[in-house]
Protein backbone atom coordinates (compact mmCIF):
# COMPACT_ATOMS: atom_id res chain seq x y z
CA UNK A 1 0.00 0.00 0.00
CA UNK A 2 1.06 3.35 -0.48
CA UNK A 3 2.52 5.72 2.19
CA UNK A 4 -0.74 7.80 1.90
CA UNK A 5 -2.53 5.33 3.46
CA UNK A 6 -0.10 4.91 6.58
CA UNK A 7 -0.27 8.61 6.84
CA UNK A 8 -3.97 8.69 7.54
CA UNK A 9 -4.06 6.42 9.85
CA UNK A 10 -1.32 7.85 12.02
CA UNK A 11 -3.48 11.53 11.51
CA UNK A 12 -6.29 9.27 13.02
CA UNK A 13 -4.59 8.06 16.12
CA UNK A 14 -2.96 11.77 16.39
CA UNK A 15 -6.27 13.27 16.29
CA UNK A 16 -8.60 10.98 18.60
CA UNK A 17 -5.67 9.77 21.06
CA UNK A 18 -2.53 12.13 20.65
CA UNK A 19 1.05 11.83 20.06
CA UNK A 20 2.02 9.18 22.86
CA UNK A 21 -0.34 6.80 21.63
CA UNK A 22 0.71 7.04 17.46
CA UNK A 23 4.62 6.89 19.68
CA UNK A 24 3.32 3.53 21.13
CA UNK A 25 1.41 1.73 17.75
CA UNK A 26 4.32 2.68 15.74
CA UNK A 27 6.55 0.87 18.30
CA UNK A 28 4.19 -2.20 18.69
CA UNK A 29 4.00 -2.19 15.04
CA UNK A 30 7.95 -2.43 14.58
CA UNK A 31 8.04 1.04 12.62
CA UNK A 32 10.62 3.37 12.81
CA UNK A 33 10.38 6.63 14.04
CA UNK A 34 10.49 8.41 10.67
CA UNK A 35 7.58 9.98 9.00
CA UNK A 36 5.81 7.86 6.22
CA UNK A 37 5.78 9.16 2.87
CA UNK A 38 2.80 9.48 0.57
CA UNK A 39 4.23 8.75 -2.89
CA UNK A 40 6.23 5.39 -1.57
CA UNK A 41 5.02 1.74 -1.71
CA UNK A 42 4.81 -0.34 1.48
CA UNK A 43 4.45 -3.53 2.47
CA UNK A 44 0.50 -4.32 3.04
CA UNK A 45 1.46 -5.81 6.18
CA UNK A 46 2.72 -2.73 7.50
CA UNK A 47 -0.90 -1.46 7.41
CA UNK A 48 -2.10 -4.90 9.06
CA UNK A 49 0.71 -4.26 11.67
CA UNK A 50 -0.38 -1.22 12.62
CA UNK A 51 -4.12 -1.40 12.69
CA UNK A 52 -3.17 -5.03 15.17
CA UNK A 53 -0.82 -2.88 17.45
CA UNK A 54 -3.72 -0.04 17.49
CA UNK A 55 -6.26 -3.17 18.37
CA UNK A 56 -3.92 -4.11 21.47
CA UNK A 57 -2.95 -0.37 22.45
CA UNK A 58 -6.71 0.63 22.40
CA UNK A 59 -8.36 -2.30 23.10
CA UNK A 60 -10.74 -2.17 20.60
CA UNK A 61 -11.17 -4.89 18.01
CA UNK A 62 -9.51 -4.17 14.44
CA UNK A 63 -12.75 -4.30 12.67
CA UNK A 64 -13.81 -1.25 15.05
CA UNK A 65 -10.63 0.37 13.87
CA UNK A 66 -10.97 -0.27 10.08
CA UNK A 67 -14.44 1.03 10.27
CA UNK A 68 -13.11 4.20 12.22
CA UNK A 69 -10.36 4.21 9.66
CA UNK A 70 -12.72 4.29 6.37
CA UNK A 71 -14.87 7.37 8.30
CA UNK A 72 -11.73 9.02 8.97
CA UNK A 73 -10.51 8.65 5.38
CA UNK A 74 -12.96 9.98 3.42
CA UNK A 75 -12.46 13.19 5.68
CA UNK A 76 -9.02 12.65 5.30
CA UNK A 77 -8.27 13.06 1.75
CA UNK A 78 -10.98 15.60 1.02
CA UNK A 79 -8.71 17.66 2.81
CA UNK A 80 -5.52 15.63 2.03
CA UNK A 81 -5.72 17.32 -2.02
CA UNK A 82 -8.26 15.20 -2.93
CA UNK A 83 -11.31 17.11 -2.72
CA UNK A 84 -11.85 18.47 -5.80
CA UNK A 85 -11.18 14.50 -7.02
CA UNK A 86 -14.30 13.08 -4.94
CA UNK A 87 -16.40 16.06 -6.21
CA UNK A 88 -16.14 14.44 -9.64
CA UNK A 89 -17.16 11.10 -8.78
CA UNK A 90 -20.47 11.43 -8.12
CA UNK A 91 -23.29 14.58 -7.15
CA UNK A 92 -25.21 11.59 -5.30
CA UNK A 93 -24.07 8.47 -3.71
CA UNK A 94 -24.85 6.05 -6.16
CA UNK A 95 -23.59 8.10 -8.78
CA UNK A 96 -20.48 7.85 -6.38
CA UNK A 97 -20.49 4.49 -5.37
CA UNK A 98 -20.61 3.45 -9.74
CA UNK A 99 -17.82 5.07 -10.45
CA UNK A 100 -15.37 4.22 -7.80
CA UNK A 101 -13.78 1.85 -10.40
CA UNK A 102 -13.21 4.84 -12.66
CA UNK A 103 -11.99 6.55 -9.77
CA UNK A 104 -9.10 4.47 -9.06
CA UNK A 105 -8.34 4.81 -12.77
CA UNK A 106 -7.66 8.39 -12.26
CA UNK A 107 -5.87 7.78 -9.20
CA UNK A 108 -3.79 5.51 -10.56
CA UNK A 109 -2.02 8.07 -12.83
CA UNK A 110 -0.49 9.41 -9.83
CA UNK A 111 0.21 6.12 -7.96
CA UNK A 112 1.06 3.82 -10.92
CA UNK A 113 1.75 0.57 -8.73
CA UNK A 114 -1.89 1.26 -7.21
CA UNK A 115 -3.72 -2.24 -6.58
CA UNK A 116 -7.36 -1.13 -5.84
CA UNK A 117 -10.22 -2.74 -4.90
CA UNK A 118 -13.21 -3.35 -7.57
CA UNK A 119 -16.61 -2.47 -6.99
CA UNK A 120 -20.11 -2.68 -8.98
CA UNK A 121 -23.45 -1.43 -7.89
CA UNK A 122 -26.88 -3.42 -7.77
CA UNK A 123 -30.53 -3.89 -6.66
CA UNK A 124 -30.18 0.24 -6.82
CA UNK A 125 -33.67 1.75 -6.05
CA UNK A 126 -34.39 5.09 -4.83
CA UNK A 127 -33.45 4.83 -0.94
CA UNK A 128 -30.78 1.40 -1.02
CA UNK A 129 -28.46 -0.52 -3.62
CA UNK A 130 -25.80 -3.65 -3.10
CA UNK A 131 -21.87 -2.46 -3.14
CA UNK A 132 -19.99 -5.32 -4.15
CA UNK A 133 -16.43 -5.18 -3.00
CA UNK A 134 -13.72 -7.29 -5.03
CA UNK A 135 -10.30 -7.07 -3.42
CA UNK A 136 -6.99 -9.33 -3.55
CA UNK A 137 -6.57 -8.08 0.22
CA UNK A 138 -8.34 -9.58 3.15
CA UNK A 139 -10.14 -8.68 6.07
CA UNK A 140 -10.72 -4.89 4.79
CA UNK A 141 -14.45 -5.46 4.77
CA UNK A 142 -15.21 -3.31 7.80
CA UNK A 143 -12.66 -0.53 5.80
CA UNK A 144 -15.50 -0.39 3.62
CA UNK A 145 -18.59 -0.24 5.76
CA UNK A 146 -16.69 3.07 7.77
CA UNK A 147 -16.23 4.26 3.98
CA UNK A 148 -19.86 4.25 3.19
CA UNK A 149 -20.45 6.02 6.58
CA UNK A 150 -18.42 8.67 5.40
CA UNK A 151 -19.45 9.23 2.04
CA UNK A 152 -23.28 8.91 3.94
CA UNK A 153 -22.08 12.02 6.07
CA UNK A 154 -20.56 14.01 2.70
CA UNK A 155 -23.80 13.42 1.00
CA UNK A 156 -25.68 14.39 3.70
CA UNK A 157 -27.51 11.27 4.84
CA UNK A 158 -27.95 8.70 7.06
CA UNK A 159 -27.17 5.28 6.25
CA UNK A 160 -27.48 1.86 7.08
CA UNK A 161 -25.24 -0.80 6.51
CA UNK A 162 -25.72 -4.58 6.13
CA UNK A 163 -22.26 -6.39 5.62
CA UNK A 164 -22.63 -10.22 3.87
CA UNK A 165 -19.86 -12.62 2.62
CA UNK A 166 -20.78 -13.90 -1.23
CA UNK A 167 -19.06 -17.14 -2.20
CA UNK A 168 -19.85 -17.77 -5.39
CA UNK A 169 -17.89 -18.49 -8.34
CA UNK A 170 -16.11 -14.76 -7.59
CA UNK A 171 -16.14 -14.79 -3.52
CA UNK A 172 -17.02 -11.07 -2.33
CA UNK A 173 -18.37 -9.22 -0.07
CA UNK A 174 -21.24 -7.45 -0.49
CA UNK A 175 -23.05 -4.33 1.48
CA UNK A 176 -26.70 -3.59 1.55
CA UNK A 177 -26.77 -0.14 2.08
CA UNK A 178 -30.01 2.42 3.25
CA UNK A 179 -30.21 5.94 2.67
CA UNK A 180 -32.63 8.54 3.77
CA UNK A 181 -32.02 12.64 4.01
CA UNK A 182 -29.97 13.28 7.35
CA UNK A 183 -31.93 15.71 9.59
CA UNK A 184 -30.60 19.57 9.25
Amino acid sequence: MYGLINKAVEGLVRSKFGDATWDRIRARAGLPDEPFLSMAQYEDQTTYDLVAAASVELGAPAEAILEEFGLYWIRYTAEAGYGELLKTVGRTLPEFLRNLDQMHTRVKLSFPQLRPPSFAVSDETATSLTLHYYSEREGLAPLVVGLLKGLGERFRLQLSVEHRRVEDSTPHDAFTVRWTEAAA
